[in-house]
């Protein structure tokens, strides 16, 4: 049997255990992908604070990776890749003291504000390099700290979503570089943490892990989790880029014959950027909200943050509250047939929290003096064209920062299959847009994984990917 490594790709809406395994064919290798488990990620809020759902998403990964030893996969390995920023807090017994909090959870309002009138911006950025946003990890702790949040006097470590899991399966407590560089307290240079700021906010960095690159084997899932899967125990866990999008750039192809092009993470967020050998730590990046975030190969990304498919996703939910659920061709269909209305700035704060996205949007037309949508068709395309718009400025502003314009751009994650924003968005632009693969972040995961075990020397020798 091929060996079989187990991704487990967690979104802010979803998540999924994806096998892949390789076979030769012809002077490269077939990835052949295989969905074994999808879940729901439902946050929900308990008392005044939005949280994640911690001991539910840990059972359906390993539910996961059970009906995989219960189809007789060979699997050697397994990764975490999830989204950014949120962590949990490990106490003196080993145990998590309290449910991890949301990004969407607003007792980080305000902090950023708070934070640049104590430390200068400027030199905060040319330390973190990152963009600031109230969702980063450094706000959550100055919010907690500011409250005098018990958690944190108990706290022994802090762990990043993946690093938390990966500590329930092995025992082994790591920060991982990718997911640890989404925080803003990491020195973009040194690829460590900045302990004179963790001090200057109160916080002590004895509660952070070395930094582990990508790549790294953890350890061997414990005899406990073995028992509970039915996998081997001595399978291995392996830190991927655990940031699901430094798993996904390191997926995206070179399928075109220019290396001037960025990749567009397309899925709940939007990443648009660039892989860089170092962080671009200049005013200019900074006035112009741009992230330098940890890639796989101690890779630099140098991306902006956006609202990406959230209000979409949003739409599509109230829709199916009232009994309307066309599902997503025909949602695409009705936005292709329809007429174009408003554009709407995707990163007002207003979309991020909606009581119902479609009078929000609704609301923000009418405070804009534009025509709003009144039709799901109208509606869809109204987002799609308000998205395509912020490429366009993001691809500007980081042309700027960069020795030669873009001529490319490979839209990849599960907006790659949105046939009206890809063509929306290569009009807006006027780049060469390419599109896929939709599963781009699990297959990044696999394909190091494949390379950790030596199976394979680089992602270069996979010339054909099949879902099976």
């Amino acid at each position: 049997m091929n060996p079989t490594y187990l991704a487990a790709d967690f979104g802010g809406g979803s998540g999924r255990v994806i096998a892949g395994s390789l076979r030769t064919e012809g002077k490269g290798y077939c990835l052949e992908l295989k969905e074994i488990h999808r879940f729901a990620n439902r946050p929900v809020q308990m008392g005044d604070y939005f949280v994640w759902d911690f001991p539910s998403l840990y059972a359906d990964m390993l539910e996961g990776f059970a009906k995989a030893a219960r189809q007789g996969l060979d699997v050697v390995s397994v990764g975490i890749d999830t989204w950014g920023v949120d962590f949990g807090l490990i106490d003196s017994t080993g145990q998590l003291a309290g449910m991890p909090v949301c990004y969407r959870d607003t007792h980080t309002d305000g902090m950023p504000e708070i934070f640049a009138r104590e430390e200068s911006p400027q030199a905060h950025y040319a330390e973190a390099g990152i963009q600031v946003l109230p969702i980063n990890t450094l706000y959550r702790l100055m919010a907690m700290k500011r409250a005098d949040d018990p958690r944190l006097d108990i706290a022994r470590r802090l762990l990043f979503t993946p690093d938390l899991l990966t500590y329930f399966l092995t025992g082994h407590e790591i920060n991982e570089y990718t997911i640890a560089s989404t925080s803003e307290m990491l020195d973009a240079r040194t690829r460590s943490w900045n302990e004179p700021l963790l001090r200057r906010m109160g916080l002590r960095p004895e509660m952070m892990c070395p930094i582990t690159m990508p790549g790294t084997v953890v350890g061997n899932i414990t005899p406990r989790v073995a028992e509970a899967t039915g996998l081997d125990s001595k399978v291995k866990v392996v830190a991927v880029g655990s940031h699901d999008t430094a798993s996904a750039a390191f997926a995206s192809p070179r399928n075109y014959t220019t290396d001037r092009a960025a990749f567009l993470s397309s899925g709940t967020w939007s990443l648009l950027g660039v892989e860089l050998d170092e962080p671009v730590l200049t005013e200019e990046a900074r006035r112009a909200g741009f992230s330098n975030e940890g890639g796989v190969g101690a890779k630099t990304l140098l991306l902006q943050n956006i609202t990406g498919l959230w209000i979409l996703q949003r739409l599509a939910a109230q829709w199916r509250e009232r009994g309307e659920d066309p599902g997503w061709p025909a949602l695409i269909d009705e936005a292709e047939a329809a007429a174009d209305t408003a554009v709407i700035d995707v990163d007002d704060q207003r979309f991020s929290r909606p009581d119902a996205m479609e009078q929000t949007i609704a609301a923000y037309c009418r405070e804009t003096s534009q025509p709003s949508p009144s039709t799901r068709g109208e509606y869809v395309r109204c987002v799609c064209r308000s998205l395509a718009e912020r490429y366009r400025k993001a691809v500007e502003q980081v042309n700027t920062l960069l020795p030669r314009p873009l001529e490319a751009l490979q839209i990849i994650g599960g907006g790659s299959n949105n046939r009206l924003l890809n063509a929306m968005t290569a009009e807006a632009t006027g780049l060469k847009v390419f599109a896929g693969p939709a599963e781009a972040t699990a297959i990044g995961n696999i394909l190091l994984q494949a390379i950790t075990a030596r199976q394979i020397n680089s992602k270069e020798q996979v010339t054909d990917i099949r879902q099976l």
